[in-house]
């Protein structure tokens, strides 16, 4: 029988990641409709998918940033140089992959609790 402490595959983590990208792309899609007049929700609907899909790429990576911090402060461990690189290669080319590398990098840590 398998470990139900191990940690998941790739692919479950990928797909972890893919379901927080999801949450906070609704997050900025509600937060620019609250923020912007009604005659300017219609420009809302013209804007390039691209702007939603970086906001939510950073926000999850904030998020994470938020759990590895308080993870530090927990344990008094120092930054690792693994999650450093990875979320330097994130800062370089914010995509899903290198967002996928900094969530696998926590991961094994035990930083997520997603």
């Amino acid at each position: 029988m398998a470990d139900p402490r191990s940690r998941p595959n790739s692919q479950s983590l990928t797909d972890r990641v893919m379901a927080r990208l999801q949450e906070a792309g609704h997050a900025v899609d509600k937060r620019a409709r609250a923020t912007r007049p009604k005659r300017q929700q219609a420009r809302l609907d013209r804007a390039p998918q691209h702007t939603r899909d970086v906001r939510s790429l950073r926000r999850v990576f904030l998020d994470m940033g938020d759990s590895y911090r308080d993870y530090r402060r927990r344990t008094g461990e120092p930054v690792s140089p693994e999650v450093r690189g990875a979320a330097d290669r994130f800062r370089q080319q914010q995509d899903i992959p290198n967002l996928v590398a900094v969530a696998a990098s926590l991961d094994a840590l035990d930083v997520l609790t997603w």
